[in-house]
């Protein structure tokens, strides 16, 4: 990664002027941010919404779902596009569809509305790829990982922000409609400050978009999480479910076949399952796997009322965000850390270390969640560990691509990582609907305990991964 500023030189025929990098990363961090919101704004309302459509809880988390999955097919046929034609181009789409879905979510009337709005909000889940590949192009060496770790953690920071935005609003009407035109306006204020300041400095692949392999991609996904979703309500072994889970395989297949053969694909399978591609999109599968099965779970156990269930907070949905307050303080500075460590130990080593703190966060809920003490030490342990591991996972991810493919590779990382993110969505419901207390439809404290248990696992498999790929590849301590 050296000769990121090099070929950005090259390319343009011009020297790149360094003062413009500040500005470029203050504007891709808050765009960042933005979309990160976006990710969590929904999900203390999630029980909210339930009441008010009147549905079930598998549901009413298409809300959160949706937007995932869209963010899975959208990410790398963005992040594709990035490469192809500039990625601040492919940023600003991304943000424009988010002022869109937000405003088609402000104005909803009905479930499939919603759903509909957040789907075209999830697009913009591409833009934390785009990002880091545009990065890639234009910042000195030295500052990369630095710089994509203070991106990366806006995930996590963001997140924290949509929940406490969403608990503000919460406590001073029932409509969820206000929360999402701060979103619109979130949004275009992230627009408005990436097209004055970023710039695009990479070269360009050129090249010829792949609609086949984006529409079997959406289509496999879609028959997956509605299998695992649907699984308590129809029956794990009813015609529908496994029906689904057979549609999905095959349609996997297609999609490989149609990878393979196309000449320019959407996904490189190199990129997805190479020698070295495959630990890093593996790890961040897991992790995405963690961490937003991690913001459902909260929302809802926070939220349940101690005095009548017996377990819970007795919460409100600003509570939510309360709690998370120590995540975005200790992700912010770890993040910023993480660089130093990576050049240290090297990105895999940083990514494990960073796994084995998110993962003791949840066994430590897993073993101790009756106090507000229990959640805050929880929330602080896991921004340390989150904000270690993205920010190393965002360099594990394009050191070993040429420049050309550092928007795709950056983007088959985030498109696993929010693929694990939605299957998690699709467990913990499944999880948490097949248990219950008996006569209610409130799930059972042990159901939240198990859920806790198996996010915690993914995390320490992420950091089994990282280990593994560290030792490896050994030389690889640096972008």
């Amino acid at each position: 990664m050296a000769g990121a500023q090099t070929t950005a030189a090259e390319t343009t025929g011009r020297p790149v002027r360094q003062p413009h990098t500040g500005l470029t990363l203050l504007a891709l961090a808050v765009a960042g941010m933005v979309v990160s919101v976006q990710q969590t704004l929904v999900i203390p309302l999630l029980p909210r919404l339930m009441r008010h459509f009147d549905v079930s809880v598998t549901a009413v988390t298409w809300v959160f779902t949706a937007s995932l999955l869209a963010g899975a097919v959208a990410t790398p046929l963005l992040s594709r596009f990035g490469d192809m034609y500039g990625k601040k181009r492919m940023i600003l789409l991304a943000l424009s569809l988010l002022v869109i879905g937000s405003v088609v979510c402000a104005v909803s009337a009905s479930l499939p509305v919603l759903v509909a709005g957040r789907t075209l909000q999830g697009v913009s889940s591409a833009l934390i790829p785009l990002a880091i590949g545009m990065i890639r192009d234009t910042f000195p060496a030295e500052r990369i990982t630095t710089a994509i770790g203070i991106v990366s953690a806006t995930m996590g920071v963001g997140g924290s922000i949509g929940m406490i935005v969403t608990g503000l609003i919460a406590d001073r009407t029932s409509s969820h409609h206000p929360v999402f035109w701060i979103s619109a306006g979130l949004a275009a204020v992230g627009l408005a400050l990436v097209a004055a300041t970023a710039h695009d400095r990479g070269a360009r692949a050129g090249g010829r978009p792949d609609v086949a392999g984006a529409t079997v991609l959406a289509a496999w996904l879609v028959c997956l999480l509605l299998a695992i979703s649907q699984g308590n309500q129809w029956g794990w072994a009813s015609g529908g479910v496994l029906g689904l889970f057979g549609a999905a395989a095959v349609l996997c297949a297609a999609w490989v076949a149609i990878e393979l053969k196309v000449r320019e694909p959407l996904v490189r399978l190199t990129l997805l399952a190479g020698p070295k591609s495959l630990s890093a999109n593996l790890a961040s599968a897991l992790l995405g796997f963690s961490m937003f099965a991690a913001f459902t779970l909260i929302s809802a156990f926070v939220q349940t009322p101690s005095d009548k269930i017996g377990y819970g907070l007795d919460g409100s949905v600003l509570d939510v965000g309360l709690y998370m307050l120590p995540s975005t303080a200790t992700m912010l500075v770890c993040s910023a850390l993480a660089g130093r460590f990576a050049a240290r130990i090297g990105p895999a080593f940083t990514l494990a270390t960073g796994s084995v703190f998110a993962g003791l966060s949840y066994v430590w809920l897993a073993v101790s969640n009756s106090h507000a003490a229990d959640m805050l030490a929880f929330s602080a342990i896991q921004g340390i560990g989150f904000g270690i591991a993205y920010a190393a996972l965002g360099t594990l991810a394009v050191q070993h691509v040429p420049m050309s493919q550092s928007g795709i590779a950056s983007g088959i990382n985030s498109l696993v990582r929010t693929t694990g993110g939605s299957v998690a969505g699709a467990v913990t419901a499944a999880i948490l609907a097949g248990r219950v207390i008996a006569g209610t439809d409130v799930p059972t404290l042990g159901a939240y305990e198990l859920c806790f248990w198996i996010v915690a696992s993914g995390a320490f498999l992420a950091a089994v991964v990282a280990v593994a790929h560290g030792l490896r590849h050994p030389h690889e301590t640096s972008p």
